[in-house]
């Protein structure tokens, strides 16, 4: 059993998003074609940059908790968290915009990014010797000020991460040792910052919030593209 770990902490993600996806009232499976068009770029994006990480040692994976199928260097577990994490999160957004219609981060969304693009910027130049470190703030600061210039309204962006940010430590803190003796995956400390949230490494904050970003605008970019299409 301990080998489909890794698989049952991506099922329980996904799981009750995937039901309530057919709730009647506000049905998100009709959506999914728009989720999957934005989820595959970026999950592409993140594939790419995980085969190289794990190529250079910068994380890798325990064997004990996987099913032993892999794709190229990585196992099939940690492709499918690219698919299971954001649809859990992109579904929230989606519920999010129905159920909270004044969105209380609405008037301090500005100063909060602008803060964000600052701190991650001036973390990623003066750690830029530390590869998991320099990428992910280097990233998140330049796509976050992408969204800034696009004039994009991240109020609900930053409300769906704060709600599912719990989660998201909960089932990383599974995949890096919190619940076991051994790591699902370990990370090299040479190449973060060494502060770590129970066993998470403070990078994961930045990087989910990279991938979360990243699959609401897609999502909502092919979303409105398919509504102009229906017009």
């Amino acid at each position: 059993m301990q080998s489909y770990t890794y698989l049952l902490v991506n099922l329980c993600c996904i799981a009750i998003p995937l039901i309530a996806s057919f709730y009647p009232k506000h049905a998100f499976y009709k959506d999914w074609i728009a989720f999957f068009k934005g989820n595959i770029i970026t999950a592409i994006i993140f594939i790419i940059w995980d085969t190289i990480f794990t190529k250079m040692g910068v994380w890798g994976f325990n064997p004990t908790y996987l099913t032993g199928i892999s794709i190229g260097n990585l196992p099939i577990e940690e492709i499918l968290f690219f698919i299971c994490i954001p649809f859990a999160c992109v579904f929230t957004y989606f519920a999010l915009k129905y159920l909270i219609k004044q969105n209380p981060l609405e008037k301090i969304q500005h100063v909060l990014t602008f803060a964000l693009i600052t701190i991650l910027l001036l973390i990623a130049i003066f750690n830029y010797n530390k590869l998991y470190t320099f990428v992910t703030c280097l990233s998140t600061s330049l796509y976050l000020s992408y969204l800034t210039v696009k004039k994009v309204d991240l109020s609900y962006y930053y409300l769906s991460y704060l709600l599912v940010l719990p989660f998201f430590y909960l089932s990383n803190g599974i995949l890096t040792g919190s619940f076991f003796i051994d790591p699902i995956v370990w990370y090299n400390d040479a190449e973060n910052l060494g502060v770590r949230i129970s066993n998470i490494p403070i990078e994961d904050s930045i990087y989910g919030l990279l991938l979360i970003f990243m699959n609401i605008h897609l999502y909502k970019y092919f979303k409105t593209k398919s509504l102009l299409k229906i017009k």
